[in-house]
């Protein structure tokens, strides 16, 4: 390794131990702790205490034990972010038997494929859709034994095979699983090609979540601290974030609706956020749109760049200007405590990850008094890896590793990672294995580096690397979340390898647009299409362009952009579950657009 970086553990941590002993821990600890908070079916929110919820997984486990599942058996879990998720796969792990997350918005095929992988013998789906989804494809997968609706009292059922199990025989399968046990196979999101399956102990996570208590204390282990929890527990981060919540003194709070995302800030009243990038983008845009272009909206635009020239000042070593800091102390009073408001008026902290920060949003939240701490991770690390720290915070960087995690920089640049959270390794893949785990470093697939004080900051991906005609490197990602903080634009694709000059696929968000359009005064538009060739909307696409290529160099920038009518999503295969583009398959989709309309053949 060119470089190398270790944060060292102020605590040694145990990592031979199993998944369900983070629970059983605080179930000990604080037994009368509002544990998981979520709504039930009229919208009234509902919790478990610590010991409740422990006593609610030991009879689904019991359950399972009663229906024969074994140490080592998969089970597929496919449905939305929901407290019978959270249970469910505690009481899988517990006795050693694997989980398998499935995104609900999975095909059949994918569904097909991830159970004939991972060897899946019983699934629990959350309604008759998903049920239906599996049925078409149970001919096909060799090993589908039962399949529980979660929405038809599946749980109830299951506790009730189970009170035919003595407590002991629990305690007995619990106590055997040890540390090196493998505890889930969980599938990416497939942005690069077909899932894999990456296989995760019970070590990995004990070791991570425990490394993320002693790395971010103030987040999660002073008194009262409350998480809502709406990213999908199919992704590795979310379901890292459940074992976060019980290892410290966190309440953990479940939704899955992002329409009522807002209200249920407002009542759950957390004291951090977890989310990607483009939810803080759609707030600040909501944000803007509600002030609308008269006065309301020249006031919002000046407290919008005070906040991030405060934000820079503070993240500088200048001192700060007198007029500066009165300016702040004035929309402080008058707008940014309103914003604050949006989550609940407790928020101190947020955490985003997922995809690149943008810049000018990530300084606009700390300004107005939301610091948004960057972090980093794969599905390989079981999720995080490295997070900026709640002091000391760097914006443009993804903050320290965690403690008792080395980061490395290869002599091409790429990051490694060294940590007890890494994989076992690819599932059924070993020629994946030895390629990306060399020597215990993780190879990323990221560009990047570290400074002195052992920040980490991303400069790209080695896979989307884009090499012009010309020889330029370019990496698409600060221009794709730049030209994406827009308040029309859904998703930025930025093309333009070993062809003469940087291009952009840019999709609408059809209702942000409208939205953006009434407070513009403009006409709204009905479609896609007519968005698609609306001038208001392309100057405000070309205005976003620019500000995207102020950031780079002449032969980085975008010279040429084409607004797409239609848009990119799960359904039609360009997105993956996660919100990551397919570059593969949009280029594949718009080859004539990207050949015949960008890139004119030139006549001869």
């Amino acid at each position: 390794m060119l470089k190398e970086y270790t944060r060292p553990e102020t605590t040694r941590i145990d990592d031979n131990k199993n998944i369900f002993s983070i629970l059983e821990e605080r179930a000990g600890r604080t037994p009368d702790d509002s544990l998981v908070e979520f709504k039930n079916g009229e919208g009234a929110w509902q919790s478990f205490s610590a010991e409740e919820f422990e006593k609610l997984v030991i009879s689904l486990a019991k359950g399972l034990i009663a229906k024969g599942v074994r140490k080592g058996d998969s089970i597929a879990i496919m449905s939305h972010t929901r407290w019978e998720w959270t249970a469910l796969d505690m009481a899988i792990m517990s006795i050693g038997a694997l989980t398998v997350p499935v995104y609900e918005t999975n095909s059949a095929a994918q569904v097909k494929a991830i159970f004939n992988d991972a060897q899946v013998r019983m699934a629990f789906v959350e309604n008759d859709a998903q049920r239906d989804k599996v049925e078409s494809v149970r001919d096909q997968a060799a090993y589908l034994g039962d399949v529980y609706v979660i929405d038809l009292d599946a749980l109830d059922t299951l506790a009730e095979f189970g009170r035919t199990i003595a407590d002991d025989e629990f305690w007995n399968r619990e106590n055997a699983v040890q540390g090196d046990d493998l505890a889930t196979i969980v599938y990416t999101s497939g942005s690069t090609g077909t899932p894999k399956g990456i296989e995760l102990t019970h070590g990995n996570f004990v070791f991570i979540t425990y490394s993320g208590c002693h790395s971010m204390p103030d987040i999660c282990m002073k008194p009262d601290r409350r998480l809502l929890l709406f990213l999908p527990l199919a992704h590795v981060f979310a379901r890292y974030m459940q074992f976060f919540c019980f290892a410290s003194n966190v309440t953990l709070g479940l939704s899955s609706d992002l329409k009522t995302i807002i209200q249920d800030f407002q009542v759950f009243k957390p004291t951090f956020v977890l989310a990607v990038p483009r939810i803080f983008e759609k707030i600040y845009n909501a944000a803007s749109q509600k002030a609308g272009a008269g006065v309301k909206g020249r006031l919002f635009y000046d407290a919008a760049t005070t906040a991030r020239l405060w934000s820079r000042y503070q993240q500088s070593d200048e001192r700060m200007p007198l007029t500066v800091r009165l300016k702040h102390l004035f929309y402080e009073k008058l707008i940014y405590r309103s914003i604050m408001e949006v989550f609940g008026g407790h928020v101190e902290y947020a955490v985003s990850g997922g995809a690149p920060l943008d810049g000018q949003i990530a300084h606009f939240f700390n300004g107005v008094g939301l610091p948004l701490l960057e972090g980093y991770g794969m599905t390989e690390t079981c999720a995080p890896a490295c997070v900026n720290p709640t002091t000391g915070y760097r914006i443009g960087t993804i903050g320290l590793p965690m403690q008792g995690v080395s980061f490395g920089v290869a002599e091409d640049g790429e990051l490694c990672i060294r940590s007890r959270a890494v994989c076992r390794g690819y599932h059924n893949h070993p020629e994946i294995t030895t390629q990306q785990i060399v020597k215990g470093w993780l190879h990323t697939g990221d560009l990047g580096d570290i400074d002195s004080d052992g920040f980490v900051t991303i400069t790209g991906r080695k896979k989307d690397l884009i090499i012009t005609a010309g020889g330029k490197n370019v990496s698409p990602g600060v221009l794709e979340a730049s030209v994406m903080t827009s308040p029309v634009v859904d998703q930025c694709l930025v093309i333009g390898d070993r062809r003469p000059f940087i291009a952009a696929l840019i999709t609408i968000d059809l209702a942000d647009a409208n939205a953006w359009l009434r407070s513009q005064g403009g006409q709204e538009v009905d479609s896609l299409e007519e968005a698609s060739h609306n001038p208001i909307i392309a100057t405000e696409v070309e205005r976003a362009v620019d500000a995207a290529n102020a950031l780079v160099s002449r032969a980085e920038s975008i010279r040429k952009f084409e607004i797409l009518d239609d848009d990119f999503t799960e359904e039609n295969g360009m997105l993956t579950p996660s919100m990551k583009t397919k570059r593969a398959v949009i280029e594949e989709r718009y080859a004539d657009l990207i050949n015949d309309v960008i890139y004119v053949p030139r006549r001869r």
